[in-house]
């Protein structure tokens, strides 16, 4: 066993568990107070793996997320690699497209400080809340482990703490628009990748998966409820990707608090795994970051004031957005309409979440306001 890493100690030291989204962000901010960030990554570099496996998802990145984004700099780089979604592209069983508009008519960067480390095949074995100290598993090499002190331990581990190629070099569909396939009780999306291809994404109950076992029962499925697609993706595509990777479940986390004494605190999918319906999971994630920098930055970085005010704070808007991804409905001709009769009384409830960073919680409390008297309108 190797002995705690030696550094200096007149600069406190954070380590990030989770080097996905929120981890890498949140890398970047403690950086760029100065703090000697390290984070631990399970997986291998992705940058340097021969082959990378798993499935995808895109995300939408919304007003909150950029806001987070842009308090290191990162804004307008993240932004040039995504493509613009300006509305819903909503696909009937008839084949019918109707265009329905939201509004109105890091890896590398992590590592760009000098006082972050990156380190990747690092799987925590074993940690303490009091003394901040850490035991990780090396995945390569000779499996040798390594144990390290931080002064603060920030959880970013995750909630378990295809179509064919574009037709003649195009995109296949309409780019700017999240295509959805709403059919009772499951939906298909589809968002568009800088490759000119679509990432599509089937949600269904898990007992309608498994009526589906052959890739005839397959196209079937597709031709009575998804027949404008099969052009697209192709027959045989459909039949192999179907199978390609089973059904997973969606997980939804609440939890409370997000702290432990003041070296642990909990941020992203470890503290708030939410469903995918209102597109702002890596969002609320990222306004973890910003919100728990503007906490450190009201208190001096005092972690045994910081994380319990960060759990106050939280908390509830994290709750808050857990039950409305839950809870996804489509009833915003009416609030767009008293809106723009009425633009200071009645906001619609998805404009406070997706394009103003409104707390989750008071979002929702100003809506439930906004039910009692709109029959009065």
């Amino acid at each position: 066993m190797e002995e705690p890493t030696a550094r200096t100690r007149k600069k406190k030291v954070v380590a990030v568990v989770g080097g996905g989204l929120v981890g890498a962000l949140n890398a970047c901010f403690f950086a760029k107070r100065g703090f000697e960030v390290e984070v631990f990554e399970t997986r291998e570099d992705i940058r340097q793996a021969k082959v990378v496996k798993g499935r995808s998802i895109n995300l939408a990145l919304s007003h909150r997320g950029r806001q987070s984004l842009k308090h290191v700099g990162m804004e307008e780089k993240i932004v040039s690699q995504g493509i613009p979604m300006h509305a819903r592209m909503i696909h009937s069983p008839s084949g019918k497209q109707t265009p329905i508009a939201y509004g109105k008519k890091g890896q590398v960067t992590a590592e760009k400080y000098p006082n972050t480390k990156l380190n990747f095949d690092h799987k925590l074995q074993d940690w303490s809340a009091d003394t901040g100290i850490m035991m990780f598993l090396c995945l390569r090499a000779d499996g040798s482990t390594q144990q390290i002190q931080a002064d603060l331990i920030v959880g970013c581990d995750g909630a378990f703490s295809l179509t064919m190629p574009p037709i003649n070099g195009e995109f296949a569909m309409k780019p700017n628009y999240l295509h959805i396939w709403p059919r009772n009780t499951f939906m298909m999306i589809a968002l568009p990748n800088l490759d000119k291809t679509f990432t599509c994404t089937l949600f269904m109950p898990f007992e309608e998966f498994e009526k589906i076992t052959t890739g005839d029962e397959v196209l079937e499925f597709f031709q009575k409820y998804f027949a404008d697609t099969i052009p697209l993706i192709g027959v045989d595509a459909l039949k192999e990707d179907y199978f390609r990777l089973p059904g997973q479940a969606m997980v939804s986390v609440k939890c409370s608090p997000y702290h432990i004494g003041d070296k642990c605190v909990l941020m992203g999918d470890a503290a708030h795994a939410v469903v995918p319906f209102y597109g702002q999971g890596m969002n609320a994630g990222f306004e973890d970051c910003i919100v728990f920098d503007e906490i450190m930055e009201t208190l001096n970085e005092d972690f045994s004031a910081v994380l319990p005010e960060y759990t106050r704070v939280r908390v509830p808007d994290d709750h808050a957005i857990a039950d409305l991804a839950m809870w996804f409905l489509f009833r915003k001709h009416v609030d767009n309409l008293l809106h723009f009769i009425m633009p200071k009384t009645i906001i619609p409830l998805y404009t406070m979440v997706t394009f103003t960073r409104t707390r989750y919680h008071e979002a929702v409390q100003r809506w439930h306001w906004q039910d009692k008297v709109r029959p009065s309108l």
